[in-house]
C-alpha cells in the first residue's frame, strides 16, 4: 500500500521542538509515474538507463520547482510531490495539476533524441498530517494521509499521457482548466467508488457570472462612478483602485460599474476588460482577451478570421499605412502570448489602440486582479494612462487588487482614488445570506446561525449558503473558506502562528500567562507576540485584558490544525482548564440550524452596515440555534433581540460594566432593513442615501420623510431584494447613466480592515481577513 511512513516517533511534544512541530493541513498530493518502463529498461544498454534516468527525474524534479511543489519521496519511477504542505498561497490544487500537464510536454522537448516516454499523473486533494521540519525537497515521511494512497490510486487509473484528478481537487480548480469526467474508479478498502475527471488543458480566462441584486456596496459603486464622470467631464484621465482581500467582492463590483457607468452625459462609454487569472501564460497574456474582446474574437476563430477581423477593428484608429503591420502584430500576440517579442509588439499597437479609441470617445480600462499580474502589464498600464494625460483623452483606468499590493503611478496627484470595500454590516450580511440561501435552494432560517461565522464577506457568505452540511469538512469550514485561510495561514511565521493556534484552540478570553503556560515559554513571552498579532488585526482585546481570535473561520481553521498530541500536551500543561481541543465542527440542528455541542451562545455582530466591525462570537462560543430560547453567552453575555424579518442576530461584544440588549429593526413592507441601536462604532441612528429609501431610527422606528442623497451618490442604486422595493427602471441614472446592478455568487474576495497598504510595507495583509499581516 503507498502510504507515507512518518520517520520518527509523533509522541515526541519536546520543548526541543516546540511550539508546533506538527500541524494538520490540506494539500494537494501528485504521483508521476512512467508507463511500460519495465519493457523500456530491458531493452536498453545500462548507461542508456541511467542517462535516461538522469533526464527524466531532473525533468520532472525542474517542472515541481517551478509551480512550488515540493519532492517528497521517488518509488522507483514514480515521483510523489505535496503542493501546500510547506507554503499555501490558495491555489495549491491548481498549480498542482499544472505542474502535471506541463511534466506531459516537458518530458517531449528534453528526454535524448529518439526516446520518448508516456506517463501518468494522478493528482488528489485532502488533510494530511505534516511534519513541519520534514517539508523539503526529499522530506521522505514528511506527510501522512489517505490522500496520498488516493494519489497513487488515481496515477494508476490515468490513461497514458493524462492527468486525473479526484472529486476535490476538480472543484478547487473549477474554471481555471478545461475538464471531462471519466468512469467511476473503485478503490480497495473504500466503500464508494471514487469520481474521477481528467484535466484536458488550461481555461481561458473568462468573468464569473453574476446574477441578482447588489447587495451593501451603493456607496462604493457611486465613488468609483462619479470618478469616471469626471474624467470623462475634464477630460483628464484618472486612476480608480478598487481594493479589498480575497473575498471582499472586487470583481462583482467591477462587474457593477461595467453595467452602472455605459454612458456619462448621454455619451457612450466604452469599456475594455481584462481578467488576470493565477499564473498566467505570458506577462502581458491578460492584454490578448482584452484585443480579442475590442475585436470581437473567439479562442476558436482560424487565424485567416482573426487577420481579417483584427483588420477591420483597426481602420480608423490607426493610419492607413500602419493597419497592416499592427493587424500582423496582434495577431502574432494573440496565437503566442507566452513569447516575449510578440507580446511586446502586440502590447505596443494594443496601447495605440485605446489611445485612438479615446480620442473618439470616453474609454475604461479595467484590469480585474492587478496583483496578480507581472510588472509588465502594470508598466503598459503606467505608460498608456501618461499618454492619454500628454493629450487630454476622456480615459479612466479601473483596477481590482488586495490591499497589500501598493501600485505608485507617477504624475497622477490628485487624479487617483482607492475606493476600499469594507466588511459588510450585519444587517447586509443577513439580507446577503438570506438571498444566497433561497438561491441554492435552501431554508433561509439558518441565516442567523451563519452570520457570526462569515464576518462581513461575501465569498465566506457563498460559501455557508452553498454547503448543505459544513460540519462534515475539517473543522467545520467549507472548501473555498479553508483554502483562504490556508494562504493566510502561510505567511506567520511559526512563533506568531504557534501562539494563534493556541488561542484559538483555548478558546474565549485568553489571558497571555495561559498562552505562555500552553507553549511552555518563560512569563512574559507571548505578550510580545500577542499584542503584534493585536496590532495586526488578527487578534482582538478582551474586556478583561486577555485576546480572542477576531476572525470565527480563522480560529476554526488554526484550531483544528493541531493533532491530538499537542492538544493532549496544552491539557497537561493547563490542568485547571479541563480538555483542550480543537473547534468543534458545526452539525445540523433544529429547523435546518447549526449548532455545536454545547449550550448555544447568541453572541451576535452588532454594528452599522457597511461598517467593518469586528464580529464579537470567539473561537469555541456555540452558535445560535434560529428560535432557540436566550441563553446566557459565556462571552459576551448579550441577550438576543432579533427581527424576524431580518434574519439577521442581535449582536454585541463584551461591554465594560454590564450587559446591553441590542435591538434590530425589522423590515418593512418597503424592504428598508435598519441598523441595531446601540451598536459600537457608528452613530445611533442610520441613514438612507438613496430617495426612495426610507430612513430607519433605532428601535425599529422610520423617519416621517426620505433624507436627501449625498453629493456625488447616484440616485436610483438600491439594494433590491425578495420582498423589497421594485429595481429602477433601466437607462439614466442622474448624470451618469447605466442599468441597475446585478447580484450572483461573489467572486472569492474578503472586506478590508487596519491600517493602510503604506504602513505595513512588505508584510501585506490577510486574504480573509484584509488586516495587516506580519512578515514571516
Amino acid at each position: 500500500m503507498l502510504i507515507t511512513t512518518p520517520v520518527g516517533s509523533r509522541e515526541a511534544v519536546t520543548a526541543a521542538r516546540w511550539p508546533v512541530p506538527e500541524e494538520r493541513r490540506t494539500v494537494t498530493v501528485l504521483f508521476a509515474d512512467i508507463v511500460g518502463s519495465t519493457g523500456l529498461v530491458e531493452r536498453l544498454d545500462p548507461e542508456d538507463v541511467r542517462a535516461l534516468q538522469q533526464a527524466y527525474f531532473g525533468t520532472v524534479a525542474a517542472v515541481l520547482r517551478r509551480w512550488h511543489g515540493v519532492v517528497e519521496k521517488y518509488v522507483g519511477d514514480a515521483v510523489m510531490a505535496l503542493f501546500g504542505a510547506h507554503d499555501s498561497d490558495g491555489f495549491d490544487a491548481y498549480r498542482g495539476v499544472r505542474a502535471g500537464l506541463e511534466i506531459q510536454a516537458a518530458l517531449d522537448r528534453r528526454l535524448p533524441a529518439g526516446t520518448r516516454l508516456r506517463v501518468r499523473v494522478g493528482v488528489a486533494t485532502g488533510e494530511v498530517l505534516v511534519d513541519l521540519a520534514g517539508t523539503r525537497d526529499g522530506g521522505h515521511g514528511a506527510a501522512s494521509g489517505a490522500v496520498i494512497t488516493t494519489a497513487a490510486r488515481l496515477q494508476e487509473y490515468a490513461p497514458p499521457g493524462g492527468v486525473v484528478v479526484c472529486a476535490a481537487t476538480r472543484r478547487a480548480v473549477a474554471g481555471l482548466v478545461e475538464q471531462r469526467p471519466l468512469a467511476a474508479m473503485a478503490v480497495a478498502g473504500k466503500a464508494q467508488p471514487l469520481d474521477v475527471w481528467r484535466v484536458t488543458g488550461v481555461a481561458r480566462s473568462r468573468p464569473a457570472r453574476h446574477h441578482g441584486p447588489l447587495v451593501g456596496r451603493r456607496r462604493e459603486l457611486a465613488t468609483a462612478g462619479e470618478e469616471i464622470a469626471r474624467a470623462v467631464r475634464e477630460r483628464r484621465p484618472r486612476w480608480i483602485s478598487l481594493v479589498g482581500p480575497a473575498g471582499s467582492g472586487r470583481s462583482r463590483m467591477l462587474h457593477e460599474l461595467v453595467r452602472a457607468v455605459s454612458m456619462v452625459d448621454g455619451v457612450p462609454v466604452r469599456w475594455c476588460v481584462a481578467h488576470c487569472p493565477p499564473f498566467p501564460d505570458g506577462e502581458l497574456a491578460p492584454l490578448a482577451d482584452l484585443v480579442r474582446a475590442v475585436a470581437g474574437l473567439r479562442d476558436t476563430h482560424p487565424p485567416e478570421t482573426v487577420r481579417r477581423r483584427l483588420a477591420t477593428a483597426l481602420d480608423g484608429l490607426l493610419p492607413a499605412a500602419r493597419r497592416g503591420a499592427a493587424a500582423d502584430a496582434l495577431a502574432e500576440f494573440l496565437a503566442a502570448p507566452s513569447d516575449a517579442g510578440a507580446a511586446a509588439r502586440g502590447a505596443e499597437v494594443c496601447r495605440e489602440v485605446l489611445l485612438g479609441l479615446a480620442a473618439g470617445q470616453p474609454v475604461v480600462v479595467a484590469v480585474d486582479d492587478l496583483d496578480r499580474a507581472a510588472p509588465a502589464l502594470n508598466r503598459f498600464l503606467h505608460r498608456l494612462f501618461a499618454t492619454a494625460s500628454e493629450r487630454g483623452l476622456p480615459l479612466a483606468v479601473v483596477a481590482t487588487h488586495g490591499p497589500g499590493w501598493a501600485d505608485l503611478l507617477p504624475g497622477a496627484a490628485g487624479r487617483r482614488r482607492r475606493v476600499p470595500l469594507p466588511a459588510l454590516g450585519s444587517v447586509d450580511t443577513g439580507r446577503l445570506l438570506r438571498h444566497l440561501l433561497d438561491r441554492a435552494g435552501r431554508p433561509t432560517a439558518p441565516a442567523a446561525a451563519l452570520l457570526p461565522l462569515v464576518g462581513g464577506s461575501p465569498a465566506v457568505a457563498a460559501a455557508y449558503a452553498t454547503t448543505p452540511d459544513a460540519g462534515g469538512e475539517p473543522g467545520g469550514v467549507p472548501e473555498p473558506v479553508r483554502r483562504l485561510v490556508d494562504a493566510w495561514l502561510a505567511r506567520l511565521d511559526d512563533e506568531r502562528r504557534a501562539v494563534l493556534m493556541a488561542a484559538a484552540a483555548r478558546g474565549g478570553d485568553v489571558p497571555a500567562a495561559t498562552v505562555d503556560r500552553m507553549l511552555g515559554w518563560p512569563a512574559g513571552r507571548a505578550e510580545r507576540v500577542l499584542r503584534a498579532l493585536v496590532d495586526a488585526g488578527l487578534l482582538r482585546r478582551t474586556a478583561t485584558g486577555g485576546y480572542a481570535v477576531a476572525e470565527p473561520a480563522v480560529a476554526r481553521v488554526a484550531a483544528h490544525r493541531l493533532p491530538r498530541a499537542v492538544r493532549a500536551e496544552f491539557t497537561r500543561r493547563l490542568p485547571d482548564a479541563g480538555t483542550v481541543g480543537a473547534v468543534r465542527p458545526a452539525v445540523r440542528g433544529p429547523a435546518g440550524g447549526v449548532t455545536t455541542g454545547r449550550a448555544p451562545c447568541p453572541a451576535g455582530v452588532g454594528h452599522r452596515s457597511g461598517g467593518g466591525a469586528r464580529p464579537a462570537p470567539v473561537p469555541g462560543a456555540d452558535i445560535p440555534t434560529p428560535g432557540a430560547p436566550a441563553t446566557e453567552c459565556p462571552v459576551a453575555g448579550v441577550a438576543p433581540a432579533v427581527g424576524a424579518a431580518a434574519g439577521v442576530p442581535a449582536g454585541g461584544g463584551a461591554a465594560r460594566g454590564g450587559r446591553r440588549t441590542v435591538a434590530v429593526a425589522a423590515e418593512g413592507r418597503d424592504g428598508a432593513v435598519g441598523r441595531p441601536a446601540g451598536a459600537s462604532g457608528g452613530a445611533p441612528a442610520a441613514r438612507s442615501i438613496s430617495p426612495g429609501l426610507p430612513t430607519v431610527r433605532p428601535g425599529g422606528k422610520r423617519a416621517g420623510r426620505p433624507v436627501r442623497a449625498r453629493p456625488g451618490v447616484f440616485p436610483g442604486l438600491h439594494d433590491a431584494l425578495p420582498g423589497g422595493p421594485p429595481p429602477e427602471s433601466a437607462g439614466r441614472v442622474g448624470p451618469v447613466g447605466g442599468r441597475a446592478p446585478t447580484d450572483g455568487p461573489p467572486h472569492p474576495r474578503r472586506a478590508q480592515w487596519g491600517r493602510p497598504a503604506a504602513a505595513i510595507g512588505r508584510a501585506g495583509r490577510s486574504l480573509v481577513t484584509g488586516r495587516p499581516v506580519l512578515a514571516a
